[in-house]
Formats: structure tokens, C-alpha cells, sequence
């Protein structure tokens, strides 16, 4: 995850086929091929399958742990999210809000708003960023409703794909779209699991 080609905000076959083209091409990028040599997979025979989907216009957008991805603590959701498009949250451009959820009962143990200077929004051909408006800074992107609502989900999902897994997810007002769902590759997987001990 992260070492492709992401685009964003196209329109149009041509612009779309030019894009799944760079996104192959991007199989090959030093970064991907470094990554693929330290997780022990093949660098010769690289094979890319591309998603195409429809961009979500969201209002809201947010990443979601189904296990504490720096404690290593599987008893807790963090929920973090931003303003716009998750583009600013997933490259790291933006201080998100952040949620810490007892996964037991759904209860927020944490709450840190951030900064939230910059949001990534769609504009004709792509996607730009902007700055947020100050009364959206102090704000939280989210209410406690949405919080337990994403917790749930990716609890809901860990419980399928029976391992911890992180989502993003994007609200469009009130409606909530599931764009990606993977399992947590950054988990000790020989860390005690701390469900007895909680």
C-alpha cells in the first residue's frame, strides 16, 4: 500500500487509460522495488492490478485501525480524520483529529483534535490543495456518532478477514463510503495479544 501511482479527479477515457499506464510504470519505481527486496517478493516479475473507481466528493474523510497501529494494542479503534478528500491524510500533509475507541463497548478513550491547516478538494482535471477555513480548524471533522459508526465497521471487517486491518473511509454529508480495506502489515505479529489483560 502507498507505493503505487494514486490518482485522483480524472475524466475521460483517455485520461484514465493515460493514468492505469503510469500506475503499471509505477510497479517498477525505485521505492516500490525497494519495498518489494525487503518484504522478500519477486522484483522480476512485478504484476499490477489497477482500481478504478469513482471519486467520492467528501466532505469528511478518515483512516481507521482496527488495532493500535503504534501501542500495538488490539483492544483499541483509532479513528483519524480530516476535512475534504483523504489525500491530505494519507500523504501526511495535514495534523489530523484522532480518536482512540475502547474496542469493547465502542467508547472514546481519546480525543486530540489537530491542526487541520490544509484539505485536498477536487477541481476540474485533479485535485488541489487549499486551506481550511478557520472556523472548520478548531473543529471536529467528526462527531462522536460517525467516530463509533467507523469504529464499528472496521471491527465488523477485522472480524471477516479475521486479522487487524486499517480502512478509509469518506462521508459525502452524512453518507458513508467504504473506499479501501487492507490488512495491517506494520503489527508485531508476535506481540501478545492484549484483549485478556483489558
Amino acid at each position: 500500500a502507498g507505493q503505487h501511482e494514486t490518482e485522483l479527479n480524472l475524466v475521460g477515457v483517455d485520461d484514465v487509460l493515460g493514468a492505469v499506464a503510469r500506475c503499471w510504470a509505477s510497479g517498477r519505481n525505485e521505492r516500490a522495488l525497494a519495498y518489494r527486496k525487503q518484504q522478500g517478493l519477486d522484483s522480476e516479475e512485478v504484476r499490477l492490478a489497477v482500481l478504478v473507481q469513482q471519486l467520492v466528493a467528501a466532505d469528511t474523510s478518515a483512516v481507521i485501525f482496527s488495532a493500535n497501529p503504534v501501542s500495538g494494542n488490539r483492544d483499541e479503534v483509532v479513528v483519524t480524520a480530516s476535512w475534504g478528500l483523504g489525500e491530505s491524510l494519507v500523504s501526511g500533509t495535514v495534523t489530523p483529529d484522532t480518536w482512540i475507541v475502547r474496542k469493547a463497548d465502542l467508547a472514546v478513550k481519546e480525543e486530540r483534535l489537530g491542526a487541520k491547516e490544509r484539505m485536498t478538494v477536487a477541481v476540474t482535471g485533479g485535485t488541489r490543495e487549499v486551506t481550511v477555513p478557520r472556523l472548520l480548524r478548531e473543529r471536529a471533522s467528526l462527531s462522536r456518532a460517525k467516530v463509533a459508526e467507523l469504529a464499528e465497521l472496521v471491527v465488523e471487517l477485522e472480524e471477516k478477514m479475521g486479522r487487524p486491518v486499517d480502512i478509509e473511509t469518506a462521508f459525502a454529508g452524512d453518507l458513508l463510503y467504504l473506499l479501501q480495506c487492507r490488512p495491517i502489515t506494520t503489527l508485531d505479529e508476535s506481540s501478545p495479544d492484549t484483549r485478556a489483560t483489558v
